[in-house]
């Protein structure tokens, strides 16, 4: 396995029930924070987002996580309280969505996905 691949594999998954956020271990040590409002806003599926341009921001939806499935070993699969569940959230995009206090101050993360 390689450093950067390392970096993106996530090796524990904390959502509970009825929160508002989900927490990820990755294997180098970091540990992901994702409101569930910026993941169903950043929602990545073509209905979100389109076919083509770049990720942006689509408030709205339900906010109710109410399951997560892995695909193969390279992304998530979220379904919402509303059944929406055709997004696939790589691991690279989860990294690059990080919410926690030591990715947020990133200004090219900050360009990437606005959050406000």
């Amino acid at each position: 396995m390689t450093q950067a691949s390392a970096k993106l594999t996530p090796i524990e998954i904390r959502a509970p029930r009825g929160g508002s956020t989900v927490e990820i271990d990755f294997e180098d040590g970091h540990k992901g924070v994702y409101p569930h409002e910026i993941l169903r806003g950043y929602c990545p599926c073509a209905t979100c987002q389109g076919h083509s341009g770049p990720i942006k921001f689509v408030p709205g939806g339900n906010l109710e996580l109410m399951d997560i499935a892995e695909v193969g070993d390279y992304a998530l699969c979220l379904t919402w309280g509303d059944g929406h569940a055709t997004g696939l959230y790589s691991f690279g995009f989860l990294r690059d969505l990080c919410g926690c206090s030591e990715c947020l101050p990133d200004p090219e993360a900050e360009r990437r996905f606005p959050r406000g």
